[in-house]
């Protein structure tokens, strides 16, 4: 049985830039627990249309939201316990979101979450595949299509397309390979202050 409980998770924001952009929604799933987790955010500015014409978020859809201070205390309390997240270019995307929101918002980040990125993890062993982007590992794989770029939706197709790149190994496993983050002290000051808030994720949607 294993000691970690994964947790898939995905974020929709207001551009690439955790310094001056915004997280819009957290979506999670728990397969352990069959629990799903989504939530919109109010960035406290404005979504430029062409975010909006990704995910489909708008102005007017979060206008009543909650900030992150509250829907990130409630995230964190959805990834109780030794969680092990994954995320589909989380070490370049969704952890420096989590983390910028967290320490703008004063918000303690737990100091035992793990990561297991996704996008390195089928970079590395799929490298017959020309891309490695979600969208593209779905429609390779079979998966049927769902509302693309919306969190929860992407949460589960990557929940799926991870469970057929890694077959029937364990997260203690894969953690054992030297794929993955066993904790990655969020919650310590030092990485709050480790933000490199000149770097731009770059996504790879297609």
């Amino acid at each position: 049985m294993s000691t970690y409980r994964p947790i898939f998770f995905d974020l929709e924001t207001t551009g690439t830039r955790p310094d001056t952009d915004r997280i819009v929604e957290i979506a999670a799933f728990d397969p352990v627990r069959n629990q799903t987790f989504q939530q919109l955010v109010h960035p406290g500015i404005v979504i430029p249309e062409e975010m909006t014409a990704i995910h489909g978020i708008s102005n007017e859809m979060v206008r009543e939201a909650p900030s992150f201070a509250r829907a990130g205390a409630e995230f964190i309390k959805f990834c109780s316990g030794k969680v092990l997240l994954v995320a589909h270019n989380g070490e370049m995307f969704d952890i420096p979101f989590i983390r910028a929101e967290a320490k703008r918002h004063k918000l303690q980040l737990p100091l035992g979450w793990g990561l297991i990125d996704s996008l390195k993890w089928a970079r590395k062993y799929r490298k017959d595949l020309p891309r490695h982007a979600l969208q593209y590992l779905r429609e390779m794989f079979g998966v049927p299509q769902n509302q693309s770029h919306r969190a929860l939706d992407d949460v589960m197709t990557l929940y799926r397309i991870f469970s057929l790149l890694t077959d029937d190994l364990t997260p203690e496993e894969i953690l054992d390979r030297g794929d993955g983050i066993p904790e990655l002290n969020l919650g310590s000051t030092a990485a709050l202050q480790a933000i490199d808030e000149d770097k731009v994720c770059v996504l790879e949607l297609f």
